[in-house]
């Protein structure tokens, strides 16, 4: 049983037979001017003009990347070198890819502020708005948090970068294809597609065609010059029917109470936003005194599979960025661990978890 949609999905079957029926067919350089890479780069087009209109976007400002880290660091990186200014607002929470970019920036003499959370799991937007200066070249702030899914105020954040000349970035790898994007007026967005069911090693981005942006790597031909590389045409045909697919929200909606009504009487903690800030599909929990490692551990010997945060913090403690940046110590983040569900996941799933937790629960008690 599979509770971790928010670290991966499983590729659709529409997604995975169009791989394989492009690849078959149209397996040339989309850069080459021959016969076969003219075909290649008619699907590559296609292809770009389905993921613009899933965004809500130009499709001009669409580029293929390798993943959705690959496209955060190269929008965050051109956008602040763009900018003319010299200061980034992030916050505490974000990707480690936004991080890592930020720490490449400050090496370069940028400042970086990055904002904590409130207790509800959101980044204030009068925090940002108090803590833009005159040097404020970008605002970086994601869509969806990956570990608590508690939605950001990115909208009203992008409205008012746009009125003092600030780029605005926002990480939506979460939302893509989950949630409307078009009320998110960014001068950059990051899309991945293996959270939507396409494959991996597949991403994009947008920069919006109506700004000159510097490229990371300058003298490149692939992708306008944005990204180097030979562009994988199947996998962005792929990628393009992946995100086709309509949103299950009332669905996930319909699972996150089960699970609530499953655990309304244990001592699970449940780590959230209002309803009106939260995204379905991601949970984050705690069991008072129980490191979140050993819940993982307890419910893979059940053959179910959970998360204790960002698959690429898997490895460190910064895989509880969000605990922490809501004000929470190291004990009380080492507690947490993430639940996501996807269009596959049955309520019959959900209340054997439940039932499971449970267990977990009331042997912490016992110990």
């Amino acid at each position: 049983m599979y509770f971790d949609y928010a670290a991966t999905s499983p590729m659709k079957k529409e997604a995975l037979d169009i791989y394989i029926e492009a690849a078959s067919r149209f397996w040339g350089n989309s850069s080459s001017p021959h016969d076969e890479g003219t075909r290649a780069s008619l699907l590559l087009e296609r292809s770009r003009a389905l993921i613009a209109e899933r965004a809500g976007v130009q499709k001009e400002g669409i580029y293929f990347t390798g993943s959705g880290t690959e496209g955060n660091l190269l929008a965050i990186l051109s956008l602040a070198r763009s900018s003319g200014k010299k200061h980034i607002i992030t916050s505490m929470a974000e990707h480690t890819s936004v991080h890592s970019a930020m720490s490449v920036l400050q090496s370069e003499g940028f400042s970086v502020t990055k904002l904590p959370m409130t207790r509800e799991g959101i980044v204030a937007a009068e925090a940002v708005k108090a803590s833009i200066t005159p040097q404020t070249g970008l605002i970086s702030i994601q869509h969806i948090n990956p570990e608590i899914g508690t939605i950001q105020p990115v909208e009203e954040l992008a409205v008012e970068a746009k009125k003092r000349g600030i780029f605005f970035h926002t990480d939506c790898v979460q939302s893509f294809g989950k949630m409307p994007l078009h009320s998110i007026h960014a001068d950059a967005m990051t899309f991945s597609a293996h959270k939507v069911g396409g494959p991996k090693g597949c991403g994009a981005i947008y920069l919006s065609p109506f700004h000159a942006l510097k490229p990371v790597f300058p003298g490149l031909t692939h992708e306008k010059g944005v990204r180097g590389g030979t562009v994988d045409s199947p996998a962005a045909a792929a990628f393009a029917e992946a995100a086709q697919t309509n949103s299950c929200l009332e669905k996930l909606s319909s699972l996150r109470r089960l699970l609530k009504q499953e655990l309304k009487n244990s001592s699970i903690r449940w780590i959230e936003g209002p309803d009106s800030k939260q995204y379905p599909g991601v949970i984050g929990m705690c069991i008072p005194g129980v490191e979140g490692q050993l819940v993982m551990l307890a419910l893979n010997a059940r053959n179910m599979y959970i998360s204790t945060g960002s698959a690429c913090d898997a490895s460190s403690a910064s895989g509880m960025k969000a605990a922490l940046a809501m004000g929470m110590s190291m004990e009380e983040a080492r507690q947490f661990f993430r639940v996501s569900f996807g269009s596959e996941t049955t309520e019959d799933e959900v209340r054997q978890l439940g039932q499971a937790l449970i267990h977990v629960a009331k042997q912490a008690v016992v110990l």
